[in-house]
């Protein structure tokens, strides 16, 4: 915002009248006219929309619109040819994903102009309406089911997804919790209490909906935020067994989650293909089928009806199908930008807050991520997790940007000129400084 003040002026002299601002001497330094009162002086403040970011900030961003850009482009070609078959526009899928982006981009960029303590002080408040936000899956004629998963609530004939709102306010919460309790970290019961029980909670809500797979990138979160937080390694191994131990129980006591396991250790898949090894095979032939160079944008066989969630959960074979390798050695490109993006300003600053959030937020998407990529190469069982910035989804496109747009908001207290130490914002400082300009009248 540029602000400009005028100074009263004198009037002019009498022929022959020397005034007190007629200088003394030609030599008399320029200096002088700053701590001159009269005259026209003009105040102009850029504040800090001009002043310069860090490389961090660049390439977070960057990344985050790139991927954005790429997926929107592999929604439309994985979702035309079944929404024409279905008698739809084949734009149909594409234009609401369109809209979330829309919305979610300047909701980053607005997130990353706020400062440290607005994380800090909504920490709570954020988690408390996102877990009531989560428990309206369970209300009748508001919650929906798919697939045995009851984590959906339809308003107004728009489909939402609440546990995406939980992985960001949970990276907060336990950001806030753990910062300030850098001193006490030491002692077990500061680690376990409240982050334990109140971590518990959340995950519960999630699995109380049979959602294995967002309730384990929760878990992720939880170890990634207590790892960065710098707790001891043997009081991290114990929430890191437990984590375990609970994935493990709800994988054993769910019949269709064993099935998915056990079909995964399978060496004989085409024994199982008309059952829990058809998606996971139509997957893997979608990428070998795409070769090196792929088949070509908009070109894929699997997404005439053969591949299932082929724009959600498996959107990375249709990419692997139509842009081949090199299509998806570009996406992994994106993804490790990102991620060193985000790890320096997990590195560079001072601040345990930052510190912890930015590495809860690395791990959920980076981890989310590979988790998806290794399910569609059949290196893991199908876990239901999209791939973030990609898959379809509005939700989850929506909870990733403001996601970015925390990490950018951290990517600001950086030095802009790469200058050793972090945590300061010395440089933006003195880049927003007013500017004070003397002109004569």
């Amino acid at each position: 915002m540029a602000t400009t003040t005028t100074g009263r002026t004198r009037p002019q002299a009498l022929p022959g009248q020397q005034t007190s601002a007629t200088p003394q001497a030609s030599g008399a330094p320029e200096a002088s006219l700053e701590s001159a009162p009269r005259g026209f002086v003009a105040r102009v403040s850029l504040g800090r929309v001009f002043a310069p970011v860090p490389s961090e900030f660049l390439l977070i961003a960057s990344t985050a619109l790139i991927l954005t850009g790429f997926g929107l482009m592999m929604v439309l070609s994985a979702t035309m040819a079944t929404a024409v078959a279905d008698g739809a526009s084949p734009f149909e899928v594409v234009l609401k994903q369109a809209a979330f982006a829309v919305i979610g981009i300047p909701l980053m960029f607005l997130a990353s102009r706020l400062p440290v303590t607005f994380w800090k002080r909504i920490a709570w408040p954020a988690l408390i309406g996102a877990t009531l936000f989560q428990l309206l899956v369970f209300v009748p004629g508001l919650g929906s089911a798919n697939d045995g998963n009851r984590n959906w609530i339809v308003i107004a004939g728009f489909q939402a997804q609440p546990s995406e709102f939980l992985k960001l306010t949970l990276a907060l919460w336990l950001g806030y919790v753990l910062y300030r309790k850098q001193t006490l970290l030491g002692l077990w019961r500061h680690v376990f209490i409240p982050v334990v029980p109140v971590g518990a909670l959340v995950i519960g809500t999630v699995m109380a909906g049979h959602d294995l797979g967002t309730a384990m990138i929760l878990m992720l979160i939880l170890l990634g935020c207590l790892f960065f937080s710098g707790v001891k390694l043997r009081l991290f191994l114990i929430p890191l067994l437990l984590v375990v131990a609970a994935a493990a129980v709800f994988a054993v006591t769910s019949p269709n989650r064993m099935a998915r396991i056990m079909s995964f250790l399978d060496v004989d898949s085409v024994s199982c293909y008309d059952t829990s090894c058809y998606q996971p095979l139509h997957g893997i032939w979608g990428l070998a089928g795409g070769g090196i160079f792929g088949l070509g944008l908009g070109n894929s066989r699997e997404k005439y009806g053969w591949l299932p969630a082929q724009s959600n959960d498996y959107i990375f074979a249709i990419l692997g199908e139509e842009l081949g390798l090199i299509g998806c050695l570009v996406v992994l490109a994106l993804f490790t930008l990102f991620s060193v993006g985000a790890f320096h300003v997990i590195r560079k600053t001072h601040d345990p807050f930052i510190r912890i959030v930015a590495g809860g937020i690395t791990v959920w998407i980076v981890g989310q991520a590979l988790i998806n990529i290794a399910v569609v190469l059949r290196l893991s069982p199908v876990l239901g997790v999209p791939l973030p910035f990609m898959s379809q989804g509005g939700t989850s496109l929506l909870s990733v940007l403001i996601a970015c747009g925390v990490l950018l908001s951290f990517a600001r207290t950086l030095p802009a000129g790469g200058a050793a130490g972090g945590g300061g914002s010395g440089g933006a400082r003195a880049a927003a400084r007013p500017t004070r300009v003397r002109a004569a009248r």
